[in-house]
């Protein structure tokens, strides 16, 4: 196990352990079908790569459930587009 899922400070930040699962879970799903990661990925695992995205405050989920990114610029979001990554929410551009 990911010594920073030990710790109570990534449970709080999503608010709760079923939040936190959840979110994990979803994003997994997303990695696995193709999804760009949004830390430095270099020799990290998947599930290190969701524990960092979650840490760097670069996903969260909505109130209906689904996992929305943050902080992405239009650059960010139209050089994704461009590289084909569809996992990029448009409408979470600018939140923050």
């Amino acid at each position: 196990m990911l010594d920073e899922l030990k710790e109570e400070a990534i449970v709080n930040k999503v608010g709760g352990r079923f939040k936190l699962s959840t979110l994990i879970q979803k994003r997994m799903v997303a990695l696995n079908k193709g999804a760009r990661a949004l830390v430095d990925a270099r020799g990290s695992d998947k599930m290190a790569i969701v524990v960092q995205e979650i840490l760097q405050d670069k996903i969260y989920l909505d109130a209906s459930g689904q996992v929305q990114t943050r902080g992405l610029s239009p650059g960010d979001i139209a050089r994704r587009a461009m590289l084909g990554d569809v996992s990029a929410d448009i409408s979470s551009a600018g939140d923050d």
